[in-house]
């Protein structure tokens, strides 16, 4: 049900793969408020993702984002897997394609000091760090001084292709029975894919102890949605965002100060001294040209010329 859903929404263009993550260090924080770190991390995510979106092509750009908690040993390593379109809609609700090659959407290096920098403020801003606990305080520190790495993997052709590719990802957990070798009263032996060593297959043992606690990390809030819908991939561009002849319409008309209201949050009619009354437009100016002295010159340098 969930595949022929998707097969239905999914845009039929190519997709980027981005994989946003945190540095070790900030594990200790995360685990005092779980709920909140995950959410900060899809926020953070996502909100790098619409601003270069804007930045760069200036358009609505989408995301499917699923949060991944764990790495190859059970350990604590929350990350986002972000599935992107190279599509979107601009400030006058046209279909606009996005990308100038088929191997990255968005400068990686750029996009991670973006994304430290809005996870960081975040987190500073969160009354558990600024409270008592001074070691807290020097892994924000320490975590400002790392350099974050945002994963970009080339584009995905097909839909089909994308399916595929989020199948893996999703109602997934921790581990899975075919990667367990052995349970006894000694411990729990499973397989692992070692990275370091270009993706080797070893077997690593935990005693039975370590081995829940590492698992049970790994248990999300209570009713905390792990899969999320962005941008043109939301709620609203659900129905009807693509016609027969797949060009994107807009179901709700929108002017272009109800769309900068929605995207930046700033309200262009609202009176700055009271903040209470609405502008009303009386008249608009026409674009300046240039002087005619200026223009005159051109114009006679280009007909000698």
């Amino acid at each position: 049900m969930w595949i022929e859903n998707r097969m239905r929404s999914i845009l039929p263009v190519k997709h980027y793969h981005f994989v946003f993550t945190v540095p070790e260090i900030l594990n200790g924080i995360c685990i005092l408020n779980s709920r909140w770190f995950y959410n900060q991390l899809f926020a953070c995510a996502w909100d790098s993702l619409r601003q270069f979106g804007y930045t760069h092509f200036g358009a609505e750009s989408g995301a499917i984002c699923i949060l991944h908690t764990w790495g190859q040993n059970l350990s604590l390593h929350p990350h986002i897997h972000c599935i992107v379109p190279a599509a979107g809609l601009n400030l006058n609700g046209r279909w606009k394609y996005l990308g100038k090659s088929n191997r990255y959407l968005y400068p990686v290096r750029n996009i991670s000091h973006v994304f430290r920098a809005k996870f960081m403020m975040a987190l500073q801003k969160h009354p558990k760090i600024i409270g008592i606990k001074h070691e807290h305080k020097d892994l924000v520190k320490l975590a400002w001084k790392k350099p974050w790495v945002v994963y970009c993997q080339q584009s995905l052709a097909k839909p089909e292709h994308i399916i595929k590719y989020l199948g893996q990802y999703i109602h997934r957990i921790a581990i899975t029975n075919n990667r367990l070798v052995n349970v006894n009263k000694a411990g729990v032996s499973f397989k692992i894919k070692d990275y370091r060593n270009a993706a080797k297959i070893k077997n690593i043992s935990l005693s039975g102890e370590e081995f829940l606690r590492r698992f049970c990390l790994h248990i999300l809030p209570k009713r905390f949605v792990r899969i999320r819908y962005y941008g043109i991939y939301n709620k609203r561009f659900a129905n009807g965002a693509l016609n027969l002849d797949h060009k994107m319409v807009i179901s709700i008309p929108e002017t272009k100060h109800e769309r900068i209201k929605r995207i930046t949050g700033i309200d262009l009619l609202l009176c700055p001294a009271c903040k209470k009354g609405k502008l009303l437009v009386i008249e608009v100016i026409p674009k300046a040209r240039l002087p005619s002295r200026i223009y005159k010159s051109k114009l006679i340098n280009h007909e000698t010329s």
